[in-house]
């Protein structure tokens, strides 16, 4: 052993055990105790998706508490699977934004059931999981130009922010087809106000760096939802109960993959495996560059990472949930000084524990976590700042990948609108040798969707 190694096993005060051997934490400069609180630290970070993602696919007809199971023991799984495979302190759970695209635009044609869309879930963590295998992985990510993988997140996040201001009512729609516009709601009525309450609430404790703000924000906000003068939050008696697997077998292996096969569901899966893929490429080098545990800019072991993401959302699927993938909360226990997959089984296992906690889900109202949705999407504008907007070659693109997933209900529009303008625009200006290949043929792709689309061959 080289003296660095035993500074930082005498530094991390680690006695040689199984933690020590399996995780390596010395070498990682860490200990049991620090894993512990970072594991702590990351959950209370992100445990607000417990409450929030059974409440955002309700409108499905999902029973709730049968989501509450599939969400704790998706994330469960594979942050498991994380820590374990990969052993990187970065957990799992199901995504926010690609849940509100599987309950607000997947499921809302009627043409697709939530199973089918479970199917398409399934089938884009398959392919994820094959092209974590294959350098084709590398070739996608390349293909896709740099300002629209600036511009996604922020439209998904206008996107969740618009969903959670029609949820709170502070925004709503008028009129209707074509003429449909959106314009400021009703503060006069009840769950409006508490909304907006439970918004200013939890903008102050995330301004205040309070950890765990979004869930406690959420909390605070199902209790002034129970004051007598709003009435919103309804007590049932109970705190915590053990799960039932009676209430998990409404969505369990509910999924229907061959439906899902159909040529009309192309571009669902498309957008669930791209926003999965660079989600989570995301999340790795942000929380690894802040974790330092990129090494000359690369990650290592980061097929374990990426297989460990695409297997959660296959089994995820199978569990009753929209797409799992990496969470950028993961930063939070970093910061903590997690630096092992150790932080990522305490992570899980607080997912388990977590299960036990059904009843409160149940109670808390819709007005209580819609302003969750509106602070996430706040969280996810910041890219935009890494977009060159003196450059119209660019920024047009980018633009357009971010207004048109809002103003269409679809992040697969977005998507679309960005690769067929980048394409275009590099094609006109003299830059068509700079442009990928692939970015030609994925442009090319959304063009004949939309042909398809408008022929009425496509039902989304």
């Amino acid at each position: 052993m080289s003296e660095d190694v035993k500074s930082l096993k005498d530094e991390a005060g680690n006695e040689g055990g199984f933690f020590e051997k399996f995780f390596k934490l010395s070498a990682n400069g860490t200990n049991v105790r620090t894993e512990i609180i970072a594991g702590i630290t990351t959950f209370l970070t992100m445990s607000y998706i417990i409450i929030v993602n059974p409440l955002v696919v309700a409108d499905t007809g999902m029973p709730i508490p049968s989501v509450m199971i599939a969400t704790c023991l998706s994330a469960a799984f594979a942050t498991m699977m994380m820590g374990l495979l990969a052993n990187y302190p970065f957990a799992l759970a199901p995504g926010m934004g690609l849940n509100a695209y599987f309950a607000m635009v997947v499921t809302m044609n009627p043409n697709i059931t939530w199973e089918t869309a479970l199917g398409a879930v399934f089938i884009s963590g398959v392919v994820f999981f094959i092209l974590s295998l294959v350098k084709f992985r590398e070739m996608i990510i390349d293909a896709v130009p740099q300002c629209m993988k600036d511009a996604i997140p922020a439209g998904i996040g206008l996107f969740i922010a618009i969903i959670g201001m029609k949820n709170a009512g502070i925004v709503e729609i008028i009129g209707s087809g074509s003429d449909a516009l959106l314009t400021l709601g009703s503060f006069g009525d009840k769950s409006t106000l508490l909304a907006g309450i439970g918004l200013l609430l939890t903008s102050v404790l995330l301004a205040l760096k309070f950890r765990g703000a979004i869930l406690v924000g959420i909390l605070l906000t199902a209790l002034i939802g129970g004051f007598p003068f709003f009435g919103l939050t309804q007590w049932t008696g109970k705190i915590m109960e053990l799960p039932s697997f009676a209430d998990w077998s409404l969505v369990l292996g509910k999924l229907n993959i061959v439906d899902a096969m159909g040529l009309g569901l192309f571009s669902v899966i498309f957008v669930f495996l791209m926003v999965d893929m660079f989600d989570t490429i995301g999340t790795l080098i942000g929380v690894s560059g802040q974790g330092n545990f990129l090494k000359d800019g690369k990650l290592e072991r980061v097929n374990e990472a990426l297989i460990s993401d695409s297997v959660g959302t296959m089994v995820g699927a199978v569990f009753g949930t929209p797409t799992v993938t990496s969470y950028i909360e993961s930063a939070a226990g970093v910061a903590a000084g997690g630096r092992t997959g150790l932080t990522a089984v305490v992570v899980s296992i607080l997912f388990v524990i977590a299960l036990l906690f059904g009843p409160v889900v149940g109670m808390i109202p819709g007005a209580a976590t819609a302003p969750a949705l509106i602070i996430v999407g706040s969280m996810m504008m910041s890219s935009v700042t890494k977009i060159d907007w003196s450059d119209f070659s660019l920024s047009i693109p980018a633009f357009l990948t971010i207004v048109a997933m809002p103003f269409t209900s679809s992040i697969a529009n977005g998507i679309a609108f960005g690769f067929i303008s980048y394409s275009i625009i590099g094609l006109f200006t003299g830059k068509a040798k700079e442009v990928h290949w692939l970015t030609y043929v994925l442009a090319g792709a959304f063009v004949l969707k939309f042909v398809l689309q408008a022929m009425g061959y496509l039902v989304i």
